[in-house]
């Protein structure tokens, strides 16, 4: 029997390479809707079109949903719009910050189409998610995802990840 809203359910899932963040807290969660038959059509937009982890997410919220006791669950997957680190929700930015990784700053909103590539490295001030200061280098423009670059500040010397803006 369901007892629980699927979108509540769908909204709880963990991020599987960031866990302290949910798939709504990460902004991967687009909709999730129940037709009138009771099938539940979920939509997520993944950070990027090669994330490693999209088929956990996918199942991760199909198996959560199941569970629940809704028997027709299908995850939709849209790369349009593009996913971007603005729609990291306020309380996904402080679970990151919490957690030791710098969150993203904000980027606004952006034109239709391609989203462009650039190589060159941020300009942007990251502060250290430990002590706050603003005075930090990049270590790696990669860091344990692809999603994160890696820095070390230096006041207090601690290495940590930010999350690229994207």
């Amino acid at each position: 029997m369901v007892t629980r809203n699927p979108a509540a359910i769908a909204a709880e899932v963990p991020d599987p390479e960031l866990p302290m963040l949910t798939l709504a807290d990460l902004g991967v969660l687009r909709s999730v809707d129940v037709d009138p038959g009771g099938r539940v059509r979920v939509t997520i937009t993944p950070t990027y079109s090669g994330c490693p982890a999209l088929e956990v997410m996918r199942d991760d919220v199909a198996g959560r949903l199941r569970d629940a006791g809704y028997a027709e669950v299908e995850v939709r997957t849209v790369f349009s719009p593009a996913w971007s680190t603005d729609w990291i929700s306020d309380e996904g930015r402080r679970k990151l910050a919490e957690h030791g990784i710098a969150p993203p700053g904000h980027i606004g909103p952006r034109p239709a189409g391609p989203v462009p590539l650039t190589l060159d490295a941020p300009s942007s001030v990251v502060c250290c998610p430990r002590c706050g200061c603003p005075a930090t280098s990049e270590l790696s423009r990669f860091g344990a995802t692809a999603c994160t670059a890696l820095r070390r500040c230096t006041a207090c010397l601690e290495p940590f990840e930010h999350v690229k803006e994207i």
